[in-house]
């Protein structure tokens, strides 16, 4: 019981170490060091009003946020909450508030992200990141923006 305990809470604070690390290279526009973040075949979708974008796989990964960073996106999350799923799968969310570098860091918009997270050889990864938009003043290009 309590090896199990201890797994569990070695496997919840790698897990939650993620969308940090995954916010840090945002920061310093690091995006080999976010696409090292997610499994091979990882995916990350962006779900604003009716539009679904969705990118698989790390090439596709890597060019789609090398167009996202045009805003210099400055993200803020908080409020992670983690469901081990099985030794070696787990789902999770967290909100997110954005701002822009770019613009003297306004206010840029607001969402959260859906997570289904797996175990690798190298540590726990992103096998999915959804990101639910709310309300974003300015879109970056990769999702059509100017």
């Amino acid at each position: 019981m309590l090896e199990q305990q201890v797994a569990d809470l070695l496997a919840r604070e790698a897990i939650r170490d993620l969308p940090l690390r995954y916010c840090d290279c945002v920061w310093r526009d690091d995006i080999d060091g976010i696409v090292a973040l997610f499994t091979t075949a990882g995916s990350f979708t962006v779900l604003i009003a009716d539009t679904e974008t969705k990118v698989e796989g790390h090439d596709a990964l890597r060019e789609f946020y090398a167009g996202a960073m045009d805003l210099m996106p400055r993200p803020y999350i908080h409020n992670h909450v983690v469901d081990l799923v099985a030794d070696d799968f787990a789902t999770g969310r967290c909100y997110l508030d954005l701002r822009s570098a770019r613009n003297n860091m306004d206010w840029l918009g607001a969402g959260y992200y859906e997570d289904a997270y797996r175990a690798t050889t190298d540590g726990w990864k992103f096998a999915s990141r959804r990101f639910y938009v709310v309300h974003m003043t300015e879109l970056p290009e990769a999702l059509g923006g100017d």
